[in-house]
């Protein structure tokens, strides 16, 4: 059991408002997910030219000073860190391939959360107010985010196996349920060239999707063939540059409701998750249909 809630706000002048609006969403999906938590939060995009590099590591007191001056030293003068916690987001305009290649060979125990123009994400064990708390989510601000409580049932709980996943750049997807194919979908990806990074289940959905839209899918395309490739319970909800998107299973046993005013649409694994969002009693509310593609643009 865990809970999902996604934000997309339609009014821009909320968008500064987006991480305070988030934050009883995620704290409301509590006892779905006491054990990790995460955040995908999407911003206005960064210059053509420039890509944001999320990243993790494992000690809070991570000497961030240090890492900040090699960047620039290695990456351009033009490269820029901010940090919170044990999390840093990097922008530079290196190319994508040379900082992966720089974080594996200096900082290998950093792990490459997401890349990206407009992503931001932050994951990490503890409960969603603590994971909250550590990266300040309610000064957050952006278009549409996407958050995730874990309550595991499969594999570990550790930071890496936490949702949301990302694939390829600017997607991310986070899940309710569990899919009883992840490691054939796994055996048809590997001889692409595709590497897997957790035993996760999700991570195999992710990277499947990402794989079709690289390939030129769209994302309701790519959602369609979902259907008949990912087998198990599931609600998806994705995070785009632009879109919001929502899937659940042809049996639909995992709960989500959907919330949708003139100025955002909510979504959450349970209504209580968004009875403190503005004007909801005005709100249409609605259960999404089985294999339904439900997708907005921010």
């Amino acid at each position: 059991m865990c809970g999902i809630v996604g934000l997309l706000v339609k009014t821009p002048s909320m968008r500064d408002q987006l991480g305070e609006l988030m934050l009883p969403m995620l704290i409301g999906m509590s006892e779905r997910g006491p054990e990790s938590a995460g955040l995908a939060i999407f911003t206005e995009p960064v210059a053509a030219d420039r890509r944001k590099f999320s990243v993790y590591t494992v000690a809070v007191t991570s000497e961030w000073d240090e890492f900040t001056l090699a960047a620039k030293r290695d990456l351009g003068n033009d490269t820029a860190v901010t940090t919170q916690a044990n999390h840093a987001v990097v922008e530079t305009s290196a190319d994508p391939a040379k900082v992966k290649a720089w974080l594996a060979s200096h900082y290998p125990n950093h792990h490459l959360l997401s890349v990206g123009k407009s992503i931001d994400l932050y994951k990490d064990t503890g409960t969603p107010g603590q994971v909250a708390e550590r990266y300040g989510f309610s000064r957050l601000h952006g278009s549409h985010l996407v958050g995730h409580t874990r309550m595991a049932t499969e594999t570990a709980v550790t930071p890496a196996r936490a949702h949301p996943f990302t694939a390829g750049e600017d997607f991310c997807l986070v899940h309710n349920g569990s899919l009883s194919n992840p490691n054939s979908v796994r055996r048809k990806l590997e001889p692409l060239g595709i590497v897997f990074e957790t035993d996760n289940d999700t991570e195999a959905a992710c990277r499947f999707l990402e794989w079709r839209m690289r390939e030129g899918d769209t994302l309701e395309t790519a959602l369609e063939k979902g259907f008949d490739e990912l087998d198990g319970f599931y609600t998806f909800l994705m995070g785009t540059q632009d879109e919001l998107a929502l899937v659940r299973d042809a049996f639909s046993c995992k709960p989500a409701i959907v919330a949708e005013t003139d100025d955002y649409v909510a979504i959450s694994s349970e209504f209580r998750s968004l009875s403190k969002l503005p004007g909801v009693k005005h709100a249409n509310i609605f259960e999404p249909n089985p294999e339904q593609i439900y997708i907005w643009r921010a």
